[in-house]
This record gives structure tokens, C-alpha cells and sequence, in this order.
């Protein structure tokens, strides 16, 4: 590695960071969306490195490690009751991991520089996804494709998988609608702080790569989120004039697809919008049963959750459980709540559910929805991953899983730095008044 990059890689390295973890942390950022396991290995080299600068004990001074160190108990305990035998233990990696993690990758991104930093390799990193996703789709490019002594594989279907949808180098277009959904606040902050010049037009390109790839994937969370994206990157600020003008702009897609406009006035409004759009939002052309729904898996979900309200069935448990009811194998009930109440038990639920739930509002009280375009962006990057998994679940591929966390130890960094600023503020305040 050449010294001149190597010492670029060491810029903005806040404080409580090791050097070669800072390194780490970032390379494993932009090769996490071509390997998980590249990735995901460097992600988990600044973790390991990190105790020997930090000290293990500061875990125990933050009450939100507490609380997710009871939900591990639990899910262990779980675990051991679990009707889905050793499918109920593997699927705690899919948690505990990540709680170390949350905890660790805090000091990556205690600062803003380091936040922006961290921002900018996960845009870089998405670039490999826009052009394997535009040349499966145009060229018809297909894998696999190994690289690095089969480090980095890249698996491809011709023409998208679903047939007719970008997945790229994911295995499937929702995963890849979920990556570029939570890429796509923070490259527009990028954009936003990128000074006039080759930057910005290259950054440009990348936009509009990065909106026709979302577009490709014909997923509907994607969609949504490219809109929401821009009221939450810009801020409460420009609400005012915003929010009209999207609301006018996406009104004749509600007359399109709501049940009930009246005929003349919702064919006008699809002759407007373009039929792959509207066609998709109404599921129309698809002949569905009825146990294929979201709706109908809801509903078994709630229901399985409340006959073991307390430990749960076990992890990977819904499929088997739905198919013996339904004759169809969802994989998963498409909805993180419900999921973590069926398979973990409701206690476990709430408490997972309420420690990122805190964490945002507690960021979001300290100002982070009005601070710079990155950490708006890396705000708005969060609530849009998190939004989507209230009909899917794409947290099951551990690059998505992995940023996911990653995001949120951002979000508690900001909160918790912003705390301390205000302490410091006020310890000052009282010793000039004395």
C-alpha cells in the first residue's frame, strides 16, 4: 500500500480510535457491499483492536450495553426452549455479534469528519453495485465472478433476480434496493459538501447511476425511499417549501393506484404516470394466493407470537411453522417487530426495538436533524433502512446487518458526544458564575 494513501487513510482518526483499526474500519467499509466476508473481516479487525486503546470497562459505563446485555440473557435463554433446534442458535448471530459492535464502532465515528469519512467509503463501495446491476441488466452480464483468490465472488443472474429486476452483485433485488436505499442520503450529502468542480460532476454521475439502479429494482420500499431521502437530508428548513411540492408531485401517483379515485379520473392519472410504476405499487398483473401476501403472514405472525408470548419459537422457526399452515414457505414473516416477537419472545422484542429507537431520538434531540449534510444523511440513512423493515427483512444479509449497526453506533456516538458537550458547557457556566 503506498505511504502516501496510507497516511490519507490515517486523516480524521478520532481520538478513542487505534490507528490500524481507523485503517481497518474504512477498507472494511468499502469492501463490505462486494464481500461480506472481506468486509466484514476488517469491520471486525478495528473491533478486536480496539480494547487495548479503549479498556473493555468503559462498555459497562453506557446503560444502553446494559439493557442489550440483559436481551442477550434472554436470547440465550430462548435459545434452549426453542422448537427450531440448532436454527434457533444460529440465528442469534444474526444479534449478539452486533452488540459488541455497536458498542466498538462507536469510536470510529465519534467526530463529524470521521462520520463524513465513513460516509464517503460507503458510497465509493456502492459503485461496483451500480455497474454490475446496469451491466446485468443492459449487457446481460452474468457470474459468478472471483477475484482476490475467491475472496470477493460475485454472483450474478442475467437480467436481475427476480427475472426483470436489478439485483447486481446481491443475491436477490430486495437486498440490493435496501443497500442502495440506505447509500442513497448519504451520497447526496456528499454531493451537498462537495465543493464546485470535477468532484461534484463525477459525484453527479453517481446520482444519476445510483436513481436508475433504485428504479431497475422494482422494489416499492426503494422507491419510497429515494422520495423520503430528500425532506430528511435537507431538514425541518426547507419543509416548508418541499413538502408541497412533493406532495404535488406524487399526487397523481396516489389517483393512480388508491382504491376508489373515480375511473376517468385515475385512467387520466395512469396515462400520467408510467405504467411500470403504477402496475407495480397495485400489484396488478400478478395473480397472487392468498398465503403469499404480507397481510396473511401478519396476521400467522401475530398470532404464533401470542401462543409463546415469552421466550418465542426460536429463531428461523416461521417458514416451517407458516407452511404447515399455508402450503408456502415465506423464509420469514417480512416484518422486524413481528419477527422478533414470534422467534425471541415479546420482552426480547421490546427491548431490542426500544435501544435503537432511543438511541434516534435522543440523536435527533441533540440536533442531529438540523446539524451537517453527513450527519443528516447518516440519520436519514438509518430511519430509511429501518422503515423498510417493516415489510421485509433484508437484516438477514450480513452486509445489510452490518451497516445497519454500524449506522447506529454513529447515531449514539453523535447523541452521546453531544451530551458530554453540554455537560462540559454547563460545568463551565457554573465555575464562571462562582
Amino acid at each position: 500500500m503506498p505511504m502516501g494513501f496510507l497516511s490519507w487513510l490515517q486523516d480524521h482518526r478520532p481520538a478513542a480510535a487505534p490507528r490500524w483499526g481507523w485503517v481497518a474500519v474504512q477498507l472494511g467499509l468499502f469492501f463490505l457491499a462486494s464481500s461480506a466476508l472481506l468486509g466484514g473481516i476488517l469491520l471486525v479487525a478495528g473491533l478486536v483492536l480496539l480494547p487495548w486503546r479503549q479498556g473493555v470497562g468503559s462498555y459497562w459505563r453506557d446503560g444502553l450495553n446494559r439493557v442489550l446485555l440483559v436481551a442477550a440473557g434472554v436470547l440465550l435463554t430462548g435459545a434452549t426452549q426453542a422448537v427450531s433446534g440448532d436454527l434457533a442458535w444460529w440465528g442469534l448471530f444474526n444479534w449478539l455479534p452486533f452488540f459488541w459492535g455497536f458498542w466498538g464502532w462507536q469510536a470510529y465515528v465519534a467526530t463529524p469528519d470521521a462520520r463524513r469519512r465513513c460516509s464517503g467509503w460507503l458510497v465509493a463501495g456502492t459503485v461496483p453495485v451500480l455497474i454490475t446491476g446496469l451491466g446485468q441488466m443492459a449487457l446481460g452480464w452474468q457470474g459468478p465472478w472471483s477475484m482476490a483468490g475467491d475472496l470477493v465472488i460475485w454472483h450474478m443472474a442475467p437480467g436481475g433476480n427476480p427475472g426483470g429486476r436489478l439485483s447486481g452483485l446481491f443475491d436477490y433485488a430486495n437486498i440490493t434496493a435496501a443497500w442502495l436505499a440506505l447509500t442513497w442520503p448519504l451520497l447526496l450529502a456528499c454531493v451537498l459538501q462537495s465543493p464546485w468542480g470535477w468532484r461534484r460532476r463525477v459525484l453527479a454521475l453517481v446520482v444519476v447511476a445510483h436513481g436508475l439502479c433504485l428504479w431497475l429494482t422494482a422494489s416499492r420500499n426503494a422507491w419510497a425511499a429515494a422520495v423520503l431521502a430528500v425532506p430528511l437530508l435537507l431538514g425541518p428548513g426547507a419543509w416548508v417549501w418541499l413538502l408541497p411540492l412533493l406532495l404535488l408531485a406524487l399526487l397523481p401517483v396516489a389517483l393512480a393506484v388508491l382504491p376508489g379515485v373515480p375511473v376517468g379520473l385515475q385512467d387520466l392519472a395512469r396515462f400520467v404516470v408510467p405504467d411500470s410504476l403504477w402496475q407495480r405499487l397495485t400489484d396488478q398483473g400478478f395473480d397472487r394466493p392468498v398465503a403469499t401476501t404480507r397481510l396473511s403472514q401478519w396476521s400467522a405472525a401475530s398470532q404464533l407470537a401470542l401462543e409463546r408470548p415469552w421466550l418465542g419459537w426460536g429463531a428461523g422457526v416461521f417458514g416451517v411453522l407458516y407452511a404447515q399452515r399455508s402450503n408456502f414457505f415465506p423464509g420469514h414473516p417480512h416484518n422486524l417487530p413481528l419477527d422478533l416477537g414470534l422467534s425471541f419472545g415479546l420482552p426480547v422484542a421490546l427491548l431490542l426495538l426500544a435501544a435503537p429507537i432511543w438511541t434516534v431520538v435522543v440523536a435527533a434531540r441533540h440536533g442531529m436533524a438540523t446539524a451537517s449534510p453527513t450527519d443528516r444523511g447518516w440519520l436519514a440513512a438509518f430511519l430509511l433502512l429501518a422503515s423498510i423493515h417493516a415489510t421485509d427483512l433484508p437484516y438477514y444479509d450480513a452486509r445489510i446487518n452490518m451497516v445497519g449497526w454500524f449506522l447506529l453506533a454513529g447515531l449514539r456516538a453523535y447523541g452521546l458526544a453531544a451530551h458530554h458537550r453540554r455537560l462540559t458547557g454547563a460545568m463551565r457556566g457554573d465555575a464562571q458564575m462562582e
